[in-house]
């Protein structure tokens, strides 16, 4: 019996080890393909001049880059606080009822709901209900809403593997509820909750349809030089050269702008696995 059930074990990783390669062979297959075919354009004008859209070999994709760069910083501005807070008032001050409980099953069931429908979302609030308009504004609050499930969920799963004794001894020793949560609890979940923030702010980076209904446009004359005005994204701008524009050299642009938001998306998840780190570091249980 012992022998048989060491085979099946061994069967089911095998089957996990076999998996986990093609997903990673996958992943290096297309960063490999993506390389080949965009690394010739990718050069320090290319980084660093507006676009061009008569001649797009003449121009590069700086107004996109940095559009990116606001969406996602502005993503993390809005949505890690609403997230952690929410996740703090569902796990140390609301009673543990069936109200609780839809909530929470209401708020796992969000981060499935396709990005389009977050489009549809931020069309009607934020671009016509509150006039912001078509605008980075707009697009930073969409995805900000789009965002904020995957870090409620990872940071109540965090705030809930604290062990209870911290909590009670903290209360013991004379220091207020929210002293407890601050001092106590939030250190020991931090590292959780910035990991729910990495997955949705990579999933927002990548983001397309939400951002043509809120304010992306594929060409832009001048930079934002206000959150009301429109912008240009990396992701939309990567869809627009792979299948509409005409210029023969488009699809070896869009590689390469690809490569431009993979890179932009790993330097702002790896600013928070640093941060992330940081926090484990100071773990002692």
């Amino acid at each position: 019996m012992k022998t048989k059930e060491n085979l099946r074990e061994t069967a089911y990783f095998s089957i996990f080890r076999v998996s986990a390669f093609i997903g990673i062979g996958i992943l290096f297959l297309t960063l490999i393909l993506l390389f080949v075919s965009g690394y010739s354009v990718i050069d320090f004008n290319f980084l660093t001049k507006n676009w061009q859209h008569r001649d797009i070999t003449q121009g590069g994709i700086l107004p996109a880059i940095l559009g990116s760069f606001y969406l996602g910083f502005g993503v993390i501005a809005v949505s890690f606080p609403l997230g952690i807070g929410t996740a703090i008032f569902l796990t140390e001050y609301s009673k543990n009822n069936l109200l609780k409980r839809i909530i929470k099953l209401a708020i796992r069931n969000l981060s499935g709901v396709p990005s389009i429908v977050y489009g549809l979302f931020g069309l009607v609030i934020f671009v016509n209900l509150l006039s912001f308009g078509t605008s980075l504004l707009s697009a930073i609050l969409t995805l900000s809403f789009m965002t904020i499930p995957w870090i409620i969920t990872a940071s109540v799963e965090s705030f809930e593997s604290v062990p209870q004794k911290f909590r009670e001894s903290s209360l013991a020793l004379g220091a207020t509820h929210w002293q407890t949560t601050r001092k106590i609890v939030l250190p020991a979940a931090i590292t959780g909750s910035i990991t729910g923030g990495i997955i949705g702010i990579a999933r927002a980076l990548g983001e397309t349809a939400p951002l043509i209904m809120v304010g992306a446009t594929f060409y832009l004359s001048n930079l934002p030089s206000s959150p009301l005005d429109k912008f240009m994204a990396l992701p939309y701008h990567t869809f627009i050269l792979a299948t509409q524009h005409s210029s023969p050299y488009a699809n070896t642009y869009a590689a390469a702008t690809a490569l431009v938001l993979i890179t932009l998306t790993f330097l702002l998840s790896s600013g928070a696995i640093f941060l992330r780190f940081h926090y484990r570091r100071k773990k002692d249980w």
